[in-house]
């Protein structure tokens, strides 16, 4: 999960990668990724190569949900190897745990809700050519060294299939000036999945960001009543993975 750090030292990469431009610390993760924006309104994300996503994999897809969704557009990138980055032109709005919004819990989540549900009806099924369903996330895990314990190597039987984000935690909804959802970042692992596996992340993170208490109103934001079995699995397989 990422973490405001706003006094970060700047990594040599990233102002090369600036051209120039002033650079600001925005996040860091558990990964040893950083996320940094510039002054003429683009965000470089920089971190080492893994094997759970890539910045390269994040690429297609960014370029791939553009036409349907409000995502930003890639202008850079690469990797040397042992560091990747990517490089994207910024889009309208503050992530939902900026501290303007974790001010304002409600607002947020519904915007989260609200924006993820717009998100799973945008992205068309027929033509994605991602996969996040269970056995992709388990075969995920397993090539990372990851073992999946046996219970969780079956999911339920899809409620519905979706083109999912694939981190549907709260800081990857941006919210606008109007309290609405503006647009999803960080599309690194999207893919086919039952929906449940967003809904129930994006639930379980409003208790991380906003306290306990959230997650109902997440799941009217988004228009479904809770499903405790498909939430309990989703919650367990993403710690799991």
């Amino acid at each position: 999960m990422s973490i405001p750090q706003h006094d970060a030292p700047v990594p040599p990469i990233a102002r090369r990668l600036a051209r120039g431009a002033a650079l600001a610390p925005v996040w860091t993760n558990k990964l040893g990724g950083m996320t940094l924006r510039t002054d003429d309104e683009r965000y470089i994300k920089i971190g080492p190569v893994h094997l759970e996503t890539s910045m390269s994999d994040e690429a297609e897809r960014l370029a791939w949900a553009a036409p349907y969704v409000r995502v930003p557009t890639v202008v850079e990138q690469g990797d040397d190897g042992e560091t990747e980055w990517l490089v994207t032109r910024s889009i309208a709005g503050l992530s939902a745990v900026h501290p303007d919004w974790v001010a304002r819990p409600e607002t947020a989540v519904r915007a989260i809700g609200e924006g993820l549900r717009a998100l799973h009806e945008s992205l068309p099924v027929a033509s994605c050519p991602f996969d996040w369903t269970v056995p992709s996330r388990i075969a995920n895990a397993a090539e990372r060294g990851v073992v999946v314990p046996a219970d969780l190597r079956e999911g339920p039987p899809i409620e519905q299939l979706v083109v999912c984000h694939g981190d549907a935690c709260a800081p990857n909804t941006l919210i606008g000036d109007d309290g609405r959802w503006s647009g999803h970042v960080d599309l690194g692992q999207l893919g086919l999945g039952d929906r449940w596996g967003d809904i129930a992340v994006a639930a379980m993170s409003t208790g991380w960001n906003y306290g306990p208490g959230w997650d109902g109103l997440l799941l009217e934001a988004y228009g479904v009543g809770p499903d405790e079995e498909r939430l309990a699995y989703y919650r367990d397989l993403w710690n799991a993975t």
